[in-house]
């Protein structure tokens, strides 16, 4: 009776020592393990409880929880309940339209979870000099593409002649200057080119026609000397759907006939003043006067043509909707330098006192429409925000953004794609950013709720991952606040 004992003993104490000897997980040695976590992306949608390995700045492995066991030596952050997306674009900002903001911006952008923006138009050397910084350190800062000066013809719209057109354009007399640009700034380093409202057809199709020679995109706003469906043969997107209304009335050569009439007539005028003008000669008229066979057209163009669309809603609707009223954006702007901050509260507090006119009313409603509209088609989007102008600030006003797109009737999963996939793709970036797979960049949102449920849920950003680094909620207030010292 005692050996039995003494034998059941020893084959305990062997089983003990095995499994003390078996590992208990597996060790990634510098990586960060997010574990047990949602997974969301615009080409898999929702995979619930998954184990993501962050090495470097790149995604090392994605498994399924219950199949990944996870050594506690493991730096792991809790996913549990929680849902990853890829990092969101802002494929429309300004670092130069106030220059003393730039130097907060990336701070805002990351705090708000913007990893990537394309800044579509400033002085060469001022946005240059953001792109290089974010290069040389790119877990600190959003990822940025410059496309240089708008290029605009004579006279040109921002022109540095008032503080809201500041010096963000070049002027070009003759088609040879505006090719001869292009050059010199692919050779600086641009990632796409802006082509702008004044431009003559000329110069718009020599521009187009060398970036293309060149890899370049072009976006931009359709030249007012131009329709729509010409425009749309040159251009890889459009900014703010900007003058596709007066090619989408019954009677668009008149209209055109029109503007050059006009622009002709005020060659000698501020390029500002003189775009004012035809925009409220014609915009609103524009929208009351719509034709469904003419809108039919302009969008098989812009369909054939492959030009998207970056429509920035919360921008042209703001007169009516006024976003800046809203307690969230009263708070953001405690995080802008104090010169900053003081102008932006006055002036939203006047501006929140304005009542926006009938025209601009209809007209807010109408980029909400067309953009509806041109997403049944099948037109693509990306999202962007014009920020900081009209009190947009950085970061903040993409969730917005993201707002209004769902309100123009895409789903969750296309808002997204629309601020993740959709810019990677523009950039030939979509097989290593954009998406949540094996060996992608790691720029990566934790979200405390699900972003298919509500597309506002984008703002409960628990941590944010750029380039593989990451930020945890404490860190990113102190981000945000540290513009305001």
């Amino acid at each position: 009776m005692k050996s039995k004992q003494l034998s059941n003993y020893g084959i305990i104490s062997l089983l003990v020592i095995m499994v003390s000897c078996q590992p208990s997980g597996r060790i990634y040695e510098g990586a960060v393990c997010i574990h047990n976590i949602h997974t969301i992306d615009a080409e898999s949608g929702l995979l619930k409880n998954q184990t993501v390995i962050v090495k470097g700045e790149k995604i090392l492995k994605i498994a399924p929880s219950q199949e990944l066991k996870l050594a506690p030596e493991n730096t792991i952050i809790d996913g549990q309940g929680k849902f990853l997306i890829p990092g969101l674009w802002d494929a429309h900002v300004h670092f130069a339209y106030i220059e003393e903001l730039a130097p907060v911006m990336f701070n805002l952008f990351l705090g708000y979870g913007i990893t990537s923006v394309r800044d579509t138009g400033g002085k060469i050397d001022f946005v240059k000099k953001w792109k290089s910084k974010a290069e040389a350190d790119p877990t600190a800062a959003p990822r940025v593409k410059i496309a240089g000066p708008l290029m605009d013809g004579k006279p040109n719209v921002y022109d540095g002649s008032i503080p809201t057109r500041p010096e963000l354009s070049e002027g070009f007399a003759t088609v040879e200057a505006a090719v001869k640009r292009v050059d010199e700034l692919a050779a600086l380093g641009v990632d796409l080119i802006k082509a702008y409202e004044m431009l003559s057809p000329e110069q718009f199709k020599a521009i187009t026609k060398r970036a293309r020679e060149l890899n370049l995109n072009v976006t931009g706003h359709i030249p007012l000397s131009m329709d729509a469906i010409t425009a749309s043969k040159g251009f890889n997107s459009i900014e703010h759907l900007r003058n596709l209304e007066m090619s989408m009335t019954a009677n668009p050569t008149i209209l055109l006939a029109q503007r050059r009439k006009l622009l002709e007539e005020g060659k000698n005028e501020a390029g500002g003043d003189l775009r004012a003008r035809l925009h409220d000669a014609q915009r609103y008229a524009a929208i009351e006067l719509i034709d469904t066979v003419q809108r039919d057209k302009v969008i098989q163009a812009l369909l054939e043509n492959d030009t998207w669309q970056v429509p920035t809603l919360t921008l042209a609707s703001g007169a009516k909707n006024k976003h800046f009223t809203k307690s969230v954006y009263q708070s953001s702007f405690n995080y802008l330098p104090e010169k900053i901050s003081k102008q932006w509260k006055e002036g939203a507090a006047i501006a929140a006192g304005v009542i926006a006119t009938p025209s601009r009313a209809a007209y807010a409603d109408w980029v909400v429409e067309i953009s509806s509209i041109l997403h049944k088609a099948k037109v693509e989007f990306m999202a962007g925000t014009d920020c900081p102008i009209y009190f947009l600030t950085p970061g903040l006003s993409l969730h917005t953004e993201l707002e209004m797109m769902s309100k123009a009737g895409m789903s969750p999963t296309e808002v997204l794609k629309a601020a993740t996939l959709n810019p990677a793709r523009y950039f030939d970036m979509e097989e290593e950013l954009g998406l949540i797979k094996e060996g992608y960049i790691a720029d990566l949102l934790i979200l405390d709720a699900n972003p298919l449920e509500n597309i506002s849920n984008t703002q409960k950003i628990n941590t944010v991952i750029k380039s593989g680094k990451s930020y945890d909620r404490a860190t990113l207030d102190a981000m945000l606040r540290k513009g305001s010292e």
